[in-house]
């Protein structure tokens, strides 16, 4: 199974992105999915998760700007970003993790946030 981020790019502060990220083929059994962020030198971090049930994890620095979701039927999860800051601007890497405890990441894409 493969995970490909879609939606990164280059966007003005203020502005917004929606990143996407699909499985390419079904999986099955999947808990949470989640988007995660990596700038050069740092650890990769926590943004957003969602479990299966629909209950949302976010981190404090985007708390009320970004929103997560998910399309079960499309193995699919999305993280809408408004209000774009600088400080934003990273590889965002999406992560889903089964029942079963298997994880898998995708590729990352980059969103860069600069005037």
């Amino acid at each position: 199974v493969r995970l490909q981020a879609f939606g990164g790019g280059l966007v003005r502060p203020g502005g917004s992105l929606r990143l996407s990220c699909a499985a390419s083929e079904n999986i099955f059994r999947v808990d949470t999915m989640a988007w995660y962020r990596q700038t050069p030198g740092n650890t990769r971090e926590l943004v957003a998760a969602i479990t299966g049930r629909g209950s949302t994890n976010y981190a404090e620095f985007v708390k009320d700007r970004f929103t997560i979701s998910r399309d079960n039927a499309k193995d699919t999860v999305y993280l809408q970003m408004n209000s774009l800051k600088p400080e934003d601007t990273a590889v965002y890497y999406c992560k889903v993790v089964l029942e079963s405890n298997q994880i898998y990441w995708g590729r990352g894409t980059q969103v860069t946030v600069s005037s």
